[in-house]
């Protein structure tokens, strides 16, 4: 089973414009959907609630661990794969996510890896896994529509 899930999308837009959707907190919430309470900043840690129909109760928690401009944007975030027991509960396991942008002759290719899977152990590592894998397939969409939007 892997540790680690990888999505990669071009974007036909600048790395600029998709750097600004990621790193302002506003507008990572528009297209992520979810209502983040600060901004982001290395070192510390970012809450709030997300946004997206059905999902509205369900709290966000992560810590930013870099952001180098242009480039590289990452945090932690906890391990629950939307599991309503392990966020009620809150889990000890985090896995790391990083955007990392390229410029490409069209625009910007993002990858986004989410990594550190094996840290969570079994059933829920499998299940975890497999809605990740889902929701970054969408959120790259999303992302593309905001900022080519």
């Amino acid at each position: 089973m892997p540790d680690h899930i990888i999505k990669t999308i071009d974007i036909a837009a600048p790395i600029a414009k998709v750097w600004d959707a990621l790193i302002d907190h506003e507008k990572f919430g528009a297209w992520f959907l979810v209502a983040l309470d600060q901004p982001f900043a290395v070192g510390q840690g970012s809450t709030g609630h997300m946004t997206y129909p059905g999902y509205e109760h369900f709290p966000w928690q992560s810590r930013t661990v870099a952001i180098e401009p242009m480039t590289r944007f990452a945090f932690e975030w906890p391990a629950t794969g939307g599991d309503e027991d392990a966020i009620r509960n809150g889990v000890p396991e985090w896995t790391l996510v990083e955007f990392r942008l390229e410029p490409t002759a069209g625009g910007t290719r993002l990858t986004v890896t989410e990594s550190g899977f094996d840290h969570v152990p079994e059933p829920r590592r499998a299940s975890v896994l497999r809605s990740n894998d889902g929701g970054w397939a969408e959120q790259v969409q999303n992302i593309r529509r905001y900022v080519e939007g």
